[in-house]
């Protein structure tokens, strides 16, 4: 028996492995769609994991935390226990649908959940964690384990993403990936961007005055600092432009931290690279607005939304011509694409730009359709399909 869609206003669970303290993609689209959500008067809870079981999030409401233990090669992230409380906490809000938005532990008990309270399941793919140089990197220290993580990563991914009423994809390269492997129930639903936060009009002379050298211009990343994001060919870059005044401002934290600096020392880019650390939500937008060009060399971004985020604050982004980034950035419209991993022609292009800055005449434009409120719009359309279509 089918069950109607007819309420105005739902109750919706997120099931995530990363939340606050974390600082990723995920977090980001996670906040800012309960944000939306709520402010149209549904309901949302997220249920995420932490090592000591408190509320890390400080005060954040609305969020359940299970007990987990940190990832060893990658301590910003934790493993979720069996949540046993969750579920006795899951009953009492008794939500209309479910969204996890991981395929890891959370999101298999959110799996788990769904199938025994009957409630329809949907799954966001935020991240190409099958990407063998990532499990090289930040899996065990056994090879053979390493190789048998990354072969049979799709056959898990069509295990779980086969099991969900709908899966969500943040861009057509990563649904049309997704298609290809066998899981064809996919539904492209961007990550919101809040473009109120990012505009053309925020104010970064404080920032630029605080960063910049005399009439150095700035190229700047905002990230995670990890080897899956290919710093090194920021770094490498920087080197290339060494008779140029640009100076490279690098925003986030991570666990490639010492590895980068370390790098940046080597290249002898130290004075004209800037590692910032931790940004505050409150001050980001100016450092976006702080910058001349911003410079995206991941190979990995199933969206890459921190290039929008630049957009929407007016700047041209120049990235690798990789998954996501490839359509996001349009060559002479709203940044320049180099091929992944080639620092030479990532330089040429970042100095391409600074130098033609008022010729890119559809950067904000670019980042409109990517509002929060427009996919929240089509984020409400899939759990509407889901529930009008699900079979008890």
């Amino acid at each position: 028996m089918a069950m109607v869609m007819e309420k105005e206003k739902l109750r919706i669970a997120f099931y995530t492995d990363s939340f606050l303290p974390a600082r990723d993609g995920v977090v980001t689209s996670i906040i800012a769609f309960r944000k939306e959500l709520e402010k149209r008067g549904h309901e949302v809870r997220i249920f995420t994991t932490s090592s000591s079981g408190n509320k890390d999030s400080k005060g954040y409401k609305g969020v359940y935390y299970v007990r987990g233990v940190k990832f060893r090669n990658y301590p910003q992230y934790t493993l979720a226990l069996p949540p046993i409380i969750s579920y006795a906490q899951l009953n009492e809000f008794n939500p209309d649908i479910i969204h996890s938005h991981s395929p890891f532990m959370m999101g298999f008990w959110a799996l788990a959940m769904g199938k025994i309270n009957k409630i329809p399941l949907v799954g966001t793919f935020h991240t190409m964690f099958t990407d063998r140089r990532l499990i090289e990197v930040y899996g065990t220290k056994n090879k053979y384990a390493n190789k048998a993580m990354w072969k049979y990563s799709w056959k898990y991914i069509r295990f779980y993403y086969s099991r969900c009423n709908a899966v969500m994809a943040p861009s057509k390269s990563v649904s049309d990936i997704l298609n290809k492997k066998g899981i064809t129930n996919t539904y492209i639903v961007p990550n919101g961007v809040d473009t109120k936060r990012f505009n053309p009009n925020v104010d970064g002379s404080k920032v630029r005055k605080k960063l910049a050298k005399g009439n150095e211009k700035i190229v700047l990343y905002v990230g995670r600092i990890s080897r899956e994001k290919r710093i090194e060919t920021l770094l490498k870059s920087a080197k290339i432009l060494r008779d140029e005044k640009v100076r490279f401002v690098i925003v986030g934290t991570g666990p490639s931290m010492a590895y980068y600096t370390r790098m940046a020392e080597r290249l002898g880019v130290s004075d004209r690279v800037t590692f910032t650390g931790f940004v505050s939500d409150k001050v980001l937008p100016k450092y976006y607005a702080a910058c001349d060009v911003f410079c995206i060399p991941s190979t990995f971004e199933t969206q890459g939304i921190v290039s929008i985020e630049a957009m929407a604050t007016g700047k041209p982004v120049v990235g690798a011509d990789s998954l996501a980034l490839s359509e996001v950035i349009k060559n002479g419209k709203n940044g320049e694409k180099f091929p992944e991993n080639d620092s030479i022609k990532c330089a040429a292009k970042i100095k391409k730009v600074i130098n033609n800055v008022s010729s890119y005449k559809e950067i904000v434009n670019s980042a409109s359709k990517y509002s929060v409120e427009s996919t929240t719009d089509e984020l409400l359309n899939v759990y509407k399909k889901v529930l009008n279509e699900f079979t008890v």
